[in-house]
């Protein structure tokens, strides 16, 4: 599949000091450049060009969209990473997946590991898997789908997509994991980082930010 990262906006800043800078990133563009020349374009190459000292801290898929916080300088860098890895950073998403669950909220404690004959595929390990816990709750229920929030507690690749495929109700326009029906409903992925809350590296006060998705 060819790759043609969206160019408008081409850099949709939400906000930015001397240490932290969070981008609001579209569906359709690499978090970070890939090996191969044509897939240099990506979100941190088009913030180097306006911040150069710009490192990722964190990655969304390709397909996903929203919030992604850069940092600006090492020490940044090195308190930022901290806390995504003792996961004080609280994320919340937004999806539609099709179907209806039965239930209005829930959790998914599902441990994850590489499919490796489908890679860059993820599944379902009970035995070898990493753990993996998702907190969900319904937003509202729609004619053949239903829009949920989404609290990955960790942290771990395609984890929120493989788990609304765990509970027989995949996000839409998924086209690793939905079939049919789900996969044919929307023609991009349908999934949002819509909020983001971590702690300054330099102040120490805690930062809200918020991105509508554009779904």
């Amino acid at each position: 599949m060819d790759y043609q990262p969206p160019m408008e906006p081409y850099l949709d800043v939400v906000y930015q000091d001397d240490d932290v800078l969070v981008l609001n990133k579209p569906s359709g563009l690499l978090s970070v450049p890939g090996r191969k020349a044509e897939h240099k374009d990506s979100l941190q190459s088009r913030a180097q060009e306006q911040f150069p000292t710009a490192t990722t801290v964190h990655r969304l898929d390709m397909e996903t969209s929203g919030l992604i916080v850069m940092a600006l300088n090492k020490a940044a860098h090195r308190h930022l990473s901290r806390q995504f890895e003792t996961r004080q950073v609280d994320k919340q998403y937004i999806a539609r997946v099709y179907g209806h669950l039965l239930d209005e909220n829930g959790e998914v404690n599902a441990p994850l590991i590489c499919d490796w004959p489908n890679r860059p595929k993820q599944k379902v390990d009970f035995e070898n898997g990493k753990k993996s816990l998702t907190h969900w709750q319904v937003i509202r229920h729609e004619a053949q789908t239903t829009l949920v929030e989404l609290k990955p507690v960790t942290g771990r690749s395609h984890q929120l997509r493989v788990h609304m495929l765990h509970l027989g109700h995949p996000i839409v326009g998924d086209r690793l994991y939905a079939t049919g029906e789900a996969l044919n409903h929307c023609d991009f992925l349908q999934l949002h980082s819509q909020k983001l809350r971590f702690m300054h590296p330099v102040s120490q006060q805690a930062l809200d930010f918020a991105a509508e998705a554009g779904f």
